[in-house]
């Protein structure tokens, strides 16, 4: 068992609501904790174990599934070498609160998951696009995002047009079909192949 579990789970336990789940597989540790307890679970983490870097902040559409959104934080302790999963759940409409103020590298993590999920971070200093450009309607990395993309116009900025799959990796039903018929995002419910 990791070390850092017995500390953190004591550490938990004085946290009212924590209701923190442990994983351990394959010598990786991964805390699923709710959001309301995110900043001060990272911050207790930061301070009092050693966690002093964020890797990264990954974001999972569960399309279907409520909570919609997962979102992963890959964290790291330079002095023990020890690697750390914090995972989190919300529905589409909520926010979770920003991480910047504990580690500056969240910023552009979080940024990023703002602009290609629609993932807002309450106290970011600066939630704007990072990809895609201001005034953008959509979030592409959402699985109801068609691959082939929406047409949308902002005046004086920039448009986009659907544009049609030529092929790649994205293929899901065999069939004889072209690509927007095999692919789900692509695919219209008229045109879907019958499932035989």
């Amino acid at each position: 068992m990791n070390a850092v579990i017995p500390r953190l789970t004591e550490l938990l336990s004085q946290i009212p609501d924590s209701r923190a789940e442990w994983r351990e597989f394959r010598e990786e540790t991964t805390l699923s904790i709710s959001k309301e307890v995110l900043f001060l679970v990272c911050l207790t983490a930061r301070d009092q174990l050693g966690f002093d870097m964020l890797l990264d902040i990954a974001t999972i559409d569960l399309l279907g599934e409520e909570p919609r959104f997962q979102v992963v934080y890959e964290l790291y302790s330079l002095k023990s070498g020890i690697h750390l999963r914090i995972k989190t759940r919300l529905e589409e409409e909520e926010a979770l609160s920003s991480l910047v103020g504990i580690w500056p590298a969240a910023d552009w993590h979080e940024r990023e998951a703002y602009d290609m999920m629609g993932i807002r971070f309450e106290g970011h200093p600066n939630l704007t696009r990072i990809l895609m450009w201001e005034g953008y309607p959509y979030h592409p990395m959402r699985k109801d995002f068609p691959l082939q993309g929406r047409p949308s116009e902002v005046c004086e900025v920039a448009f986009t047009e659907a544009a049609p799959l030529g092929g790649g990796p994205f293929v899901t039903l065999s069939t004889e079909g072209t690509t927007e018929v095999r692919e789900p995002r692509a695919r219209q419910v008229e045109t879907a192949p019958s499932q035989a």
